[in-house]
């Protein structure tokens, strides 16, 4: 049957009670599927061996999600969390479940044995499995914070992803009516992390409607299309894509606060994957930049090198 395609003057005006606020992800399949698309989006790509990589990272994310299960958080720190208007399972806070650091070293053997693995990579897997417990979560507090001068942009992508698997756990088993409304717009209600890209969504409940995804727990949650989704405002909100590009991929800017961040539309490309298109797209990365435009946040997985005089 047709389905009807909402324009953004229709989803502002209706009621926000009746659209689907929160898209909690699939446990089965959130990781099989960026990794099946990651290794589509792979040939012809300028990094495709980088995004072949960030493959069989998210294959052995997938992997790992299915041996943990980690403790949620108690009903008194659900109430609190609500009442507080705080993110439910904070990426932030100091209570960080050390399973964290037995997964990332499982991802590394994963990768590892994956084969084709160069010199410098084999350097930079060895480099995170000689660091002590101390070094591992200083490394994880300042990917989490986006203290670029404290990372080192090639084993980021790593302690990102099992940070990755540990909140998609969580996320995956939440009740999404205890998912408190926050204050601060832009973050993710679920953790508090920021979002990677946007996806207008198709099919069902979720028709025509614009979801943002977290790039730490995977959680989407509703934003409505007229919004920017890095400081809220509905002035000087533009699309810019590449002539003869991906129809379904945009980059969202706004004049207001000077940053982009991209868009998908399933309706032209069903198999559209937000973090996923978001890394496999460059392309137009470079041209918002010319155009004056900065990142809103950096894709997970890959993350910006500091130039020495920062």
């Amino acid at each position: 049957m047709p389905q009807k395609i909402l324009d953004p003057s229709q989803i502002a005006s209706q009621d926000p009670s009746a659209i689907p606020r929160i898209r909690l992800p699939e446990r089965a399949t959130v990781f099989e599927t960026r990794a099946a698309r990651l290794k589509n989006l792979a040939a012809g790509n300028p990094i495709s061996a980088y995004i072949r990589l960030m493959s069989t990272v998210a294959a052995a994310q997938h992997l790992q999600l299915t041996t943990i299960t980690l403790n949620l958080p108690s009903r008194e720190a659900i109430t609190q969390a609500q009442h507080h208007s705080m993110p439910l399972i904070p990426a932030f806070s100091p209570d960080r479940d050390p399973q964290w650091r037995a997964v990332l070293h499982r991802l590394l053997d994963k990768v590892e044995a994956a084969g084709a693995i160069t010199p410098a990579l084999g350097n930079v897997l060895d480099t995170l499995r000689l660091k002590t417990l101390e070094e591992l979560d200083t490394q994880a507090d300042a990917v989490l914070a986006h203290r670029y001068n404290e990372i080192d942009p090639a084993s980021a992508p790593f302690i990102m992803a099992a940070l990755q698997v540990v909140w998609t756990d969580l996320a995956s088993r939440l009740d999404p009516r205890d998912i408190p409304y926050l204050d601060t717009p832009g973050v993710c209600p679920v953790c508090g992390a920021l979002p990677v890209a946007s996806i207008v969504r198709v099919g069902g409940q979720y028709q025509g409607y614009r979801y943002l995804q977290c790039g730490l727990c995977s959680s989407e949650w509703h934003v409505v299309r007229t919004k920017c989704s890095n400081c809220d405002s509905t002035k000087g909100i533009a699309y810019h894509g590449i002539a003869g590009g991906n129809e379904a991929l945009k980059a969202e800017s706004c004049d207001e606060c000077h940053t982009y961040r991209k868009i998908g539309y399933q309706e032209k490309d069903f198999e559209f994957e937000p973090l996923a298109d978001d890394l496999a797209s460059l392309t137009l990365d470079l041209l918002m930049n010319e155009a004056g435009y900065r990142r809103s946040s950096p894709n997970p997985l890959l993350w910006p090198e500091v130039p020495s005089d920062a």
